[in-house]
């Protein structure tokens, strides 16, 4: 039997296949139908197993996943989890390293905090008591692979002796990485990344944020970009966590509106994900509870009137406390997507994670309605009296209110098409099995997220 040259090639076309020439001719359109059928169906069946065999991949996945989060849980109670020392004041410093017979630190920053000259009262105290320091003020929004090594560099030609990180996430998620980098000087960042990789103990580290957001003062982790792959990674460990934080709200008056906004919502982020996860303690939902009321409290306070030093100082105690929730329940999928969207384009985290976060929260649907409800209760925007969906309804719903009431947009800048795979995978390699998640995701369902940014963009347009 020959067939058309037409049929033969919508059989290639649908599943790669040809025949040899002298099966060729000019056949009726009957003909072609009829094979286009059978070419159909073997795809439809090709398609039919490619599904069977993901829907399988994906419940060991979930098992692997779920396992692997419950052994941490049970871990818990018995990891060496501890805070940092509590100075509210940068003229407690001296006396601090003193204590610990420092006689050169290494102060980490970024050039924003040196061009508003926040650094100066941290200097001038150093100076008034004779201790010696040096400035690595080159740490980037998203700190790099290459801001690490040149401060592990500069530390060396010094012979520093202890760290200081003032500003936001991003100086002392680099001084936290230079620290790992010091004790393991074989090491590379890359050989770092993970968790528990890092082991031994880094030099004396005094984290002074600048900002109410990260909780980077009292959190295991630093988020760190390799400009080269533009993949965002995380090294956690323990011996990560700062030994003092100087929670000093004066300094954080200069913070701008915007910057007061979107690192707000990422204290926001950090205290609803450690409590809607799988991986929570009685302590841990206490603390992330009154993060949320607390934020809820002042957030806009702080926005509007930025020398309010009461709302100031309650947003610095709430993101610590976001912080100390979140370091031990862990965040998740709106994390896994921002750390993607920040190494690929840049997008500053607060931000990121400011838009993200009620569209994650609502494709999680049902399984969080009652925590969210309680989160509703704990903000104030609902009460017990509301039904469960509907107070995680108004939650939800008062994010969107927060974001806009302080211009933060809906959408996301710059996301290419072509880039969504690649994020994806990242995202999904971050959060799987490490972030307890209400409901696990596949990569392709966390593909949605970028789509849903790249085509609110486009309707902006």
């Amino acid at each position: 039997m020959k067939h058309s040259t037409r049929s033969l090639r919508i059989c290639k076309e649908l599943h790669g296949t040809a025949y040899p020439d002298n099966l060729i001719d000019t056949s009726s359109k009957r003909e072609t139908a009829v094979l286009h059928r059978k070419c159909e169906n073997t795809e439809q069946f090709r398609n039919s197993k490619n599904k069977k065999k993901d829907k399988y991949m994906n419940l060991i996945q979930h098992i692997c996943c779920r396992a692997y989060q419950g052994v941490f849980r049970a871990a818990l109670p018995f990891l060496p989890y501890r805070e940092p020392e509590i100075l509210h004041r940068c003229e407690e410093l001296p006396d601090t390293l003193k204590q610990h017979k420092i006689k050169k630190i290494l102060i980490v920053t970024d050039p924003g905090i040196v061009a508003c000259g926040l650094i100066t009262k941290i200097t001038s105290v150093l100076a008034k008591e004779k201790i010696s320091y040096s400035v690595y003020d080159q740490t980037s929004a998203n700190p790099t692979v290459r801001n690490v090594e040149e401060a592990l560099a500069l530390y060396q030609k010094e012979h520093c002796q202890a760290l200081l990180a003032i500003g936001g996430g991003s100086a002392m998620d680099c001084a936290k990485a230079l620290g790992a980098r010091i004790s393991c000087p074989k090491k590379t960042l890359g050989q770092l990344k993970g968790t528990l990789h890092v082991l031994h103990r880094i030099p004396l580290l005094i984290a002074v944020p600048t900002t109410a957001g990260t909780g980077s003062e009292n959190t295991l982790a630093a988020v760190i970009t390799d400009s080269e792959k533009k993949h965002k990674y995380v090294l956690n460990d323990f011996v990560l966590i700062p030994r003092y934080a100087i929670l000093d709200a004066e300094l954080t008056y200069s913070l701008p509106p915007h910057l007061t906004a979107t690192t707000g919502m990422d204290a926001l982020t950090h205290a609803v994900e450690a409590y809607i996860g799988r991986s929570t303690t009685k302590e841990t939902r206490e603390k992330a509870l009154l993060a949320v009321k607390t934020i809820y409290q002042n957030i806009e306070t702080a926005y509007h009137d930025g020398h309010n030093h009461a709302a100031r100082e309650q947003m610095l105690n709430a993101a610590y406390l976001a912080g100390f929730a979140f370091s031990r329940s862990y965040v998740g999928y709106v994390h896994a997507v921002a750390h993607s969207l920040g190494g690929q384009y840049n997008i500053p985290h607060g931000l990121a994670n400011a838009v993200l976060l009620p569209e994650v929260l609502e494709s999680y649907g049902s399984c969080i309605h009652k925590k969210l409800h309680m989160l509703g209760c704990a903000a104030g925007v609902c009460t017990e009296q509301d039904s469960i969906k509907a107070g995680a309804g108004k939650f939800i719903a008062s994010i969107r209110t927060l974001n806009k009431n302080m211009g933060i947009p809906d959408f996301l800048s710059g996301i290419q098409e072509r880039d969504i795979e690649t994020m994806s995978v990242h995202a999904a390699k971050e959060a799987n099995p490490l972030y307890p998640v209400p409901k696990l995701m596949t990569r392709r369902e966390l593909e949605a997220f970028y789509r849903l940014m790249l085509t609110r963009e486009r309707a902006q347009a």
